[in-house]
């Protein structure tokens, strides 16, 4: 029994010993390892025989390195659990990676080799304005979300970053319903239809025109394209008309104004963007008084990125929609026309500005040095006759006249304008958007008046004479946002200058919000499955209290009233399909 005893000791601890020595083992080789295997396909789903795939670690160094066989199958075994990168290379294609691949034990990565080509298809540009307000009908000729990158890696290749195949090409229609006062040539209802194609990933088209039902009144339309091309950016092209036959200049009825807008998209790389383009006008007017005025508008644009920071250069000689409109309608691409002694003449100038912009994705702020020059600014005033005039009366060679709204607008006097325009914005919770500007800089105002509107013994061209350039300031504040629950969509905005100007401080501002209190909400009534489609309401109101407006009184007994922007209403329905 002793012997026995003895024996299983000797097995026991023998045991202990094979124990400890698995355990060891197992401490000094740490986890099980795993496997990474796949299969290398072009974009038309053929495998590729003799890829290079490489195992990178996080920070993109080569780990381990295999080759796909004939059938375009690939194994790297005895990769440790964690996350890795995987790097796809192959004669005539770009190198393909896909990142925060988590390998546990066997896993699987299929990768696909693009050609320049196609990587130049699917390349997406930078929007034109980064302060953009968000919304799902604003002009997507220039959206491209969810499609494939390209980037350079530290080792030199160019790769694509995904895989994806973008968006399926789809047809996107909407139609508008609406009613609205106070806006020149734009009185009274409106019926809006238009229409988005992807015809692939690369080209892009959007067609829209505005007309009013059962009248004789204005019809406005536009026709956009985009195309892709790739790391070297972009090319889009704009196409707009305006007809309005109700307009009056002199005596001359109706006035056709038609522009082409072509610019190019330019990015070098991370660090260097540039846009440059022009813009070809063409207006007219008809009867015995009418004439056709003409012109082209350069611009061109250049950034470099360094980080979060951009420091930019840009010159202009169109100016931004007055109104704030939407790049969906052809007024935010039309010039605005005027008079000035009995001819057409269209609102232009020169503007220069040396800017930087700080982003990130909860803030951003940007402050722009600019001089500009300013050639026929228009001037808008709203007209009512007086006892014993027709309604009218106030129209002169001086003015355009829309007898429908009672406005009209003439051209001011050129002037020279330099200053400077800081901007703050800041993300807040739930997606709102708080934004915070001040301007400095020249507009046009008109002789101040006490309680009693000013009097022309000589009429209108006094009244316009009187206009003049000075020193000015311009405050704003802009917030906007989505409610919960209900999907209202709203933006509420205010900006403040001296009551007295007739037109913009820094009126090339890329973004501004309009004169005083304004008030914009989209409603959601039903919405489809797919969350693209459905029923809306919309009202958007615009100097809301009426302010900033310079009251003439003239000799004839008529008054004008000018303003930067006279209070405008619209409301009315969409719907999307």
């Amino acid at each position: 029994m002793v012997h026995m005893r003895r024996v299983n000791l000797v097995v026991f601890a023998a045991l202990v010993a094979v124990g400890s020595a698995s355990g060891i083992c197992a401490q000094a080789h740490g986890p099980a390892a795993g496997s990474v295997s796949g299969v290398v396909r072009d974009s038309g789903g053929v495998p590729q025989i003799g890829a290079v795939v490489q195992l990178l670690r996080p920070d993109l160094t080569v780990l381990a390195v295999a080759y796909t066989d004939s059938e375009g199958w690939f194994t790297i075994p005895s990769v440790l659990p964690g996350k890795y990168a995987l790097k796809a290379m192959g004669t005539s294609f770009l190198p393909s990676l896909r990142e925060n691949v988590r390998v546990r034990t066997t896993t699987v990565v299929n990768l696909t080799l693009n050609t320049l080509y196609e990587a130049m298809q699917w390349l997406p540009s930078q929007p034109r304005s980064t302060g953009a307000q968000p919304d799902d009908w604003k002009w997507t000729l220039r959206s491209a979300a969810n499609r494939p990158l390209l980037r350079w890696l530290e080792d030199g290749p160019l790769v694509v970053v995904s895989d994806g195949q973008g968006k399926t090409p789809k047809l996107k229609a909407r139609l508008m319903a609406t009613g609205q006062a106070g806006t020149f040539g734009e009185s009274g209802e409106r019926i809006t239809s238009a229409v988005e194609e992807t015809p692939s990933n690369s080209r892009e088209l959007l067609a829209r025109v505005d007309f009013a039902p059962a009248t004789n009144g204005g019809m406005e339309s536009m026709l956009g394209f985009r195309q892709d091309l790739g790391f070297a950016g972009s090319v889009q092209s704009v196409a707009a008309v305006a007809i309005h036959p109700e307009v009056e200049a002199g005596d001359a009825d109706g006035v056709d104004e038609a522009a082409m807008r072509s610019w190019e998209d330019i990015d070098l790389g991370d660090e260097f963007e540039g846009e440059v383009g022009s813009t070809q006008v063409l207006a007219r007017s008809f009867g015995a008084s009418g004439n056709t005025v003409a012109t082209m508008l350069p611009m061109v644009s250049a950034g470099y990125r360094a980080g979060n920071s951009t420091v930019s250069y840009r010159l202009a000689t169109a100016l931004p929609s007055r109104q704030g409109d939407d790049e969906t309608e052809a007024r935010a691409w039309l010039p605005e026309l005027s008079m000035r002694n009995g001819k057409l003449a269209i609102e232009r100038g020169l503007h220069q500005e040396i800017g930087w912009e700080r982003r990130t994705d909860t803030s951003g702020m940007s402050v722009v040095v600019f001089a500009d020059r300013l050639n026929n600014p228009v001037l808008e005033a709203m007209g009512r006759a007086g006892s014993g005039n027709s309604s009218s009366a106030p129209v002169s060679a001086a003015v355009l006249f829309d007898p429908a709204s009672g406005l009209m607008r003439a051209a001011g006097p050129d002037f020279s304008a330099a200053g400077v325009m800081a901007t703050l914005e800041k993300r807040l919770p739930g997606g709102n958007l708080i934004r915070v500007s001040y301007a400095n800089g020249d507009a046009l105002v008109m002789a101040a008046s006490s309680t009693q509107p000013a009097v022309s013994s000589a009429g209108l061209a006094q009244a316009l004479a009187a206009v003049h350039p000075r020193r000015a300031q311009m405050y704003s504040l802009s917030v906007s946002g989505t409610l919960d629950g209900t999907g209202t969509r709203w933006r509420a905005s205010y900006r403040w200058q001296p009551e007295d100007t007739v037109t913009s401080v820094a009126p090339y501002a890329s973004n501004a919000v309009e004169p005083y209190l304004n008030l914009h909400l989209r409603q959601p009534i039903h919405r489809c499955g797919d969350g693209a489609s459905g029923f809306e309401a919309l009202l958007d109101v615009r100097n809301l209290l009426a302010q900033g407006y310079r009251p003439y009184l003239m000799s004839d007994g008529s008054l004008l009233m000018f303003a930067q922007e006279q209070r405008g209403f619209q409301g009315g329905l969409a719907f999307t399909f």
